[in-house]
Formats: structure tokens, C-alpha cells, sequence
């Protein structure tokens, strides 16, 4: 008879293992004191993305020879898995950076590029962010109207991006542009003249990152700091869009267990009508729903982190991943507020900051909707 402790889900290795104890660690005592006085303040905490940067979350996915975590798509799954359980804000933030920019950047990128930025980012002593979003384009990325023209050694940058996630601290941006009306990823500095990031956009939830606009008006850009080749900016994109979608589902997946676990205990202690509140049917239903619901969305979320990697696609597995657990996330925090009723909708339990922030989930990284035609046009695909 097999050992039915021999395989786990969530910790196929000593090494996930011990990865995933650090990070509760981390979140217990460092994010959870801090969650709630950043979310009012609504900003990112720079030096907390150094932080993470010296337990080597920031190149979690970066093979070790270049200074990186040398790990896999399930261990930036748990990351952020657990992260989200003390403060699904920050982790957006770190998933900007890490997945957005370090991740996208190292496996687009040459070894001049990477010998020139990965040690900034790595520390966390250079924030990244991504900018891809347009006031007018966000699911239809190939309408974008930035433009790059080339001039000489360099190409000059005109446009604008917006709700860009660390827009406002980033010191190095990967900025999407059309070069003769074929998209290219460029390496963008904060520094270079022309780039500006006027805007900060006030937010329902996720307050412990900030969102804002990037502005280029006229940023000449060195031809050496074209990511990939020229052309090659939709490659890069859909590439990293799939660990970018696993780990915004991980994040809602820690938001369901948090909250599953705030309701369950809350159910536990409160008497009602001469008893616990657990002993209810009502509350029965809303805490067994969420329980099933979670465990589904776990179970499909680390199967699809086991298969993803950035020498094969699995968009197919990623859309359903999301589009699975993000709306889980956000169903398990209201369950837990009606759980609670109104010591849920104020502040002493946290449930409405989780409430408002699982809502962003399925709208960013790709909304529900684009899940859905994405998934329906792969398996068609399949039949041919």
C-alpha cells in the first residue's frame, strides 16, 4: 500500500518546503504588523522589496549562476500564495517586480543586459515595473499607440501607459512600443530624459501598491536596450503573461485561506441564540462552500504550476487557473464578511481589506473575459 504522505500537492521537495516556511515567517512578522497602516496610507514600502530581496524572493524564477532563487513556477506560486495571506497589496507590488519585470526581463534579455540590471533588481535596490496598459488599451494590447522610431544609435519613445503597478517608485521600466507597427519591448530608465510619472491613481483595495502613468515624450532610448529583438515585444509578452496569471490566482488563493480561516475561528467562538454560530446552517453553508471551493481552486492552481515553465507554453492551464481562483478569493472574503456581519465590514478583522482587494484579480493580468475567449480558442484549436 502506497504512503499517503509520500506525495504533496503543495511541497513536492524539501526545498519548496523550506521556501514555503520562510515566507509565512516573513509574512507573520514583517508584512502582517504593517498591513494595515500602508493600506491607509495607500504606497508601496520601497524598503520592504529590499527586504525580500535579501531572502532572494526577488529572481525566485532566475537560474542560481545568475544570482536568482534557481527555482520554479510553483515556488513563485507559493511566494505569493503566502504573502497574500498577510498582505495581498505588497505582494501585488512584488509580483510587479519580480514577475513583471525581473522575471520578463531575464529570460527576454542578453547577458550585457543582464549583467547592467539584474543586480539592481535582485537587491531590490532598483524597483521594476511593467508597461504595457493604455488609457485606451488594456486587454487589446496590440492597439497601443506608443511608438518607437529608431534615430541613429537609439530609438525615441512617444506615448503614454497607464494603471502601471509601481509606476510611481519604479527606477526601471520594461515599456511596450510599436517599431513600424510591430511591437518591441524596451529597457526604459527613470532617468532618461522624457520619462515622467505625473499620476497616481487612488484605489478600491491593493493600496499597499501604487498606481500610476507612465508619460514618454520623446525618450531616446540606446538601441542596446531593446529586450529580445525588434518585432519580438508579442513573444515576450504572452510569455511571461502565464507565470504573471499562476501567481495572481496564488495570490487569491491566499486570500481564500486567510479568510476561510478568519470565519471559521470567528464561527467557532460566537454564541448566537445560546450556541455557536458554527452550529447554524446558514453559516454551515458559507463556511463548507468556501472550503470546497478553495481546496478546488488549490488543487488546480499548484497541478498547473507543476506543468508551467518559460520552455513551454501553458496558456491553456494559466487562463484556467485564474479564471478559476479569482473570483474564489473574492467569494470566500464576502462569505467570511456575512460570516461575521458587521464586525466584518469594519477594519478589526481585516475581511474588508480583503474584499477589496481580491476584486482586482479578475480584472488585472488579464480579465475573466479574456480568460474565457482564451481558453474557448485553445481547445477549438485542439480539434483541428
Amino acid at each position: 500500500m502506497s504512503d499517503p504522505q509520500a506525495f504533496d500537492l503543495e511541497n513536492p521537495t524539501d526545498e519548496h518546503r523550506m521556501l514555503r516556511q520562510m515566507c509565512r515567517d516573513f509574512a507573520r512578522t514583517v508584512l502582517e504588523p504593517q498591513a494595515e497602516a500602508q493600506d491607509k496610507k495607500g504606497c508601496l514600502d520601497v524598503g520592504l522589496i529590499r527586504r525580500v530581496g535579501e531572502l532572494g524572493l526577488n529572481g525566485i524564477t532566475i537560474p542560481a549562476e545568475d544570482g536568482g532563487g534557481g527555482l520554479d513556477a510553483l515556488a513563485a506560486v507559493i511566494v505569493h500564495h503566502e504573502l497574500s495571506k498577510a498582505d495581498p497589496g505588497f505582494t501585488l507590488a512584488y509580483l510587479a517586480h519580480a514577475m513583471l519585470f525581473v522575471n520578463n526581463f531575464y529570460y527576454a534579455g542578453n547577458d550585457d543586459q543582464r549583467a547592467r540590471y539584474l543586480p539592481k533588481v535582485l537587491s531590490g535596490e532598483w524597483v521594476g515595473a511593467m508597461g504595457m496598459t493604455e488609457p485606451g488599451h488594456g486587454t487589446d494590447v496590440l492597439g497601443m499607440k506608443t511608438t518607437a522610431r529608431a534615430d541613429g544609435d537609439a530609438y525615441v519613445l512617444k506615448g503614454q501607459k497607464s494603471l502601471i503597478t509601481n509606476a510611481p517608485e519604479a527606477e526601471v521600466f520594461i515599456v511596450y512600443a510599436k517599431v513600424d507597427g510591430r511591437v518591441t519591448s524596451f529597457i526604459v530608465e527613470r532617468s532618461f530624459p522624457g520619462l515622467s510619472t505625473p499620476s497616481k491613481f487612488p484605489k478600491m483595495g491593493m493600496r499597499a501598491s501604487s498606481l500610476g502613468e507612465i508619460v514618454l515624450d520623446d525618450v531616446r532610448v540606446p538601441a542596446a536596450n531593446v529586450l529580445g529583438t525588434v518585432g519580438g515585444g508579442v513573444t515576450n509578452m504572452m510569455r511571461n503573461l502565464e507565470i504573471e496569471r499562476l501567481t495572481l490566482a496564488a495570490m487569491s488563493l491566499g486570500i481564500a485561506d486567510r479568510c476561510m480561516d478568519i470565519m471559521t475561528r470567528y464561527a467557532s467562538e460566537r454564541q448566537s441564540f445560546g450556541k455557536p454560530i458554527a452550529e447554524h446552517g446558514q453559516i454551515q453553508r458559507y463556511i463548507g462552500e468556501s472550503y470546497a471551493k478553495t481546496e478546488a481552486a488549490r488543487a488546480l492552481v499548484y497541478s498547473v504550476a507543476r506543468s508551467t515553465r518559460p520552455s513551454s507554453q501553458n496558456r491553456l492551464g494559466t487562463d484556467a487557473a485564474k479564471l478559476f481562483a479569482a473570483p474564489v478569493g473574492k467569494e470566500v472574503a464576502d462569505n467570511a464578511m456575512q460570516v461575521l456581519g458587521g464586525w466584518g465590514y469594519c477594519d478589526e478583522y481585516k475581511v474588508e481589506r480583503f474584499l477589496r482587494d481580491a476584486k482586482l484579480i479578475e480584472i488585472g493580468g488579464g480579465t475573466l473575459e479574456s480568460h474565457q475567449k482564451n481558453i474557448t480558442k485553445d481547445l477549438v484549436r485542439q480539434l483541428r
